[in-house]
């Protein structure tokens, strides 16, 4: 590549001004260097939610989170060495280095002939009521509800459609020939779409045990009343590169106590914080799950996702969570509704 310089940083470099980087590059993927351009490090949007998740401000510096001993590959060699390292290492960026380690130029993996679309299934649960919705899905079932001028579900597919995955399975139930008949098998879209029948609730985990051709790779899961702007690569080479089973994207929650909170010991007052502000990160309806995990999903019983991931933590399995900093909107009352559809107009989420 001829830009490969556009994703090069100093050391001292703010981590939100690292995300801003690797959010406006096509490569989702930054090199750190000093001044005579040794290279000191790499840094991948995973390495950047790695680092919020404990707890570092953005103002941080990226050698906070930067991988300080990356894969590299010394110059000289050929064009089809460096094409079969990045492939048999499943790596999407290989930095070329000269013998003191000073960057020479870096290889995508994006740019090369073998690349191969995306597999991955994403399995999207439309089956819900939509009870908090009413009148709204009294003749609609939710996912269907235009937010703009389509049906969320539609901008769900889209949205998994521009990281290039293409293979869908919804899962229906309440009104579902409304969600079959405007989708139908995805040609229309330029997608592949199955559908999986609950004739009973069966949860967001209980569903998956439905799949008539189960999975040969991580696949996704995802509530079909969401509206994100999350990169869903960036989302699967979290999951792989923690070498997870299963990954739960999370969102961080604020709410403040309306009181002046007090601290004591016995009888004496030791401190007074005035309507403090607590954080919390929640469950943000969005999965990536191995195919070993369905073998833990019980047939024909009501099964959520919480369960799941209580069970697998349970067994001392890898379980990730993955921090959104993106545009997210979960459309459970008629407020959020509303909210989505204002978003829309103003061009926040389109």
């Amino acid at each position: 590549m001829n830009n490969w310089k556009n994703v090069l940083i100093q050391p001292e470099t703010t981590i939100i001004q690292v995300m801003k980087l690797i959010d406006e590059t096509s490569m989702q993927f930054a090199a750190v260097v000093d001044d005579e351009m040794y290279l000191l490090g790499t840094v991948t949007d995973g390495d950047i939610r790695r680092g919020i998740l404990r707890g570092l401000s953005l103002d941080s510096s990226i050698k906070e989170v930067m991988n300080a001993t990356p894969i590299c590959e010394s110059d000289g060699k050929s064009t089809n060495y460096y094409e079969q390292r990045l492939k048999k290492a499943k790596l999407k960026q290989l930095p070329i280095v000269s013998g003191d380690k000073k960057l020479l130029n870096i290889l995508f993996s994006d740019n090369l002939e073998f690349v191969d679309k995306k597999q991955n299934k994403v399995v999207l649960m439309a089956g819900g009521l939509g009870t908090r919705l009413r009148p709204l899905t009294d003749t609609l079932p939710k996912p269907m509800l235009n937010v703009g001028n389509k049906p969320i579900l539609e901008t769900i597919i889209e949205g998994f459609k521009n990281h290039g995955f293409t293979n869908f399975v919804i899962s229906v139930n309440y009104k579902k020939e409304l969600i079959m008949d405007y989708f139908q098998d995805g040609t229309h879209l330029g997608v592949n779409i199955e559908y999986i029948e609950e004739t009973k609730r069966l949860g967001t985990a209980g569903a998956l045990s439905l799949l008539e051709n189960k999975p040969n790779e991580p696949f996704f899961v995802m509530n079909g009343d969401l509206l994100t702007k999350v990169n869903f690569e960036q989302l699967l080479d979290f999951h792989i590169e923690t070498a997870s089973c299963a990954t739960m994207c999370v969102r961080e929650h604020q709410y403040q106590i309306p009181y002046g909170v007090i601290e004591t010991n016995n009888h004496q007052l030791l401190s007074i914080v005035e309507k403090p502000i607590h954080k919390s990160y929640v469950n943000a309806g969005i999965y990536v799950l191995d195919p070993i995990i369905l073998d833990t999903i019980p047939v024909d019983k009501f099964y959520d996702m919480p369960e799941l991931y209580k069970e697998l933590m349970d067994k001392q399995k890898i379980v990730s969570a993955f921090p959104l900093r993106e545009y997210w909107l979960d459309i459970g009352r008629i407020a959020d509704y509303e909210k989505a559809n204002w978003d829309y107009k103003e061009g926040i989420y389109d």
